[in-house]
């Protein structure tokens, strides 16, 4: 009802570690998932803050009896999967988390729709649907995972490893969405974001996806940015320096950062909290 803006509500991070669990998922999926605690915290520990670690599963009836598998993806590291029954069997995905390993130059894509509804019901009545179409398309790409932020934006899907954020979807614009993106065009009208980037420069970049599109995910490049006043606070100002890779146009854009007024931003919220916009106060070639 609000009618917040998607752009710059991606949480940054650079991996992310999957690991496939039926559920049920509770509200701290991860921390409530049963598995070893001497686990977790090995997976946490070298995971660090970079690396978001959620559960997965296929979307439909599950065999609560299969093997499970564990993914790491990531920006700039080649998706690792592993098998697992026991829980110790997780520490060869610890073991992946301090290995590097260089990307391949065309990896396979994962495509994840959260579908975590113990943590907020829209995110369950409205991302189920978009992960079956998703996965009638892609069987062996989607995944339904716990919560990854932007609650009201569901249905949201990520598309790794490129770490694409999308929102505010419906089974047929799920479709045209991801079916562009892998194609190899980003929609910025369902764009939030790209989660190696900070916030407000996400919405920068945003905003070249739609001045100079169509684009595609490698496209816009940030060469430098700038933070003027409180660290992302309200009122602060964000100078970025971008390049269209096609066009070879230099683009600077302006990102005011205000805090919109205090509200119930999930249907679980316990209290009324804010939410920053971004907003573009001038963009110019350079």
């Amino acid at each position: 009802m609000r009618a917040d803006p998607l752009a710059g509500s991606a949480p940054p991070a650079r991996r992310w570690l999957l690991l496939e669990h039926p559920g049920p998922w509770r509200i701290d999926a991860v921390a409530g998932s049963g598995i070893d605690p001497g686990v977790l915290s090995t997976l946490v520990k070298k995971a660090g803050a970079a690396t978001r670690i959620l559960l997965i599963r296929r979307p439909g009836r599950i065999d609560r009896r299969a093997a499970r598998r564990w993914i790491l993806s990531g920006l700039d590291t080649a998706t690792v999967t592993g098998g697992w029954r026991d829980d110790q069997d997780l520490l060869a995905a610890a073991d992946a988390l301090i290995a590097a390993s260089p990307p391949p130059d065309s990896p396979e894509p994962l495509i994840l729709v959260c579908t975590h509804g113990v943590h907020d019901v829209c995110c369950a009545l409205r991302g189920r649907p978009v992960a079956v179409e998703l996965a009638s398309r892609w069987p062996e790409h989607v995944w339904e995972c716990s919560h990854i932020g932007g609650d009201r934006f569901a249905p949201n899907v990520v598309v790794l490893p490129d770490g694409f954020y999308y929102g505010d979807l419906d089974p047929a614009s799920a479709l045209d969405t991801v079916e562009a993106h892998l194609a190899g065009t980003v929609r910025p009208d369902r764009l939030r974001g790209m989660a190696r980037y900070l916030p407000p420069v996400q919405a920068a970049a945003i905003a070249a996806y739609e001045r100079y599109g169509p684009l595609s995910p490698s496209d816009v490049i940030v060469r430098a940015t700038e933070h003027i006043g409180p660290h992302h606070g309200h009122g602060s100002e964000t100078i970025v320096d971008l390049v269209i890779e096609p066009q070879q146009r230099m683009v600077r854009v302006r990102i005011l950062s205000i805090r919109r007024p205090d509200a119930q931003l999930t249907c679980r919220a316990a209290r009324e909290t804010p939410a920053t916009e971004y907003r573009i106060i001038d963009m110019s070639l350079r």
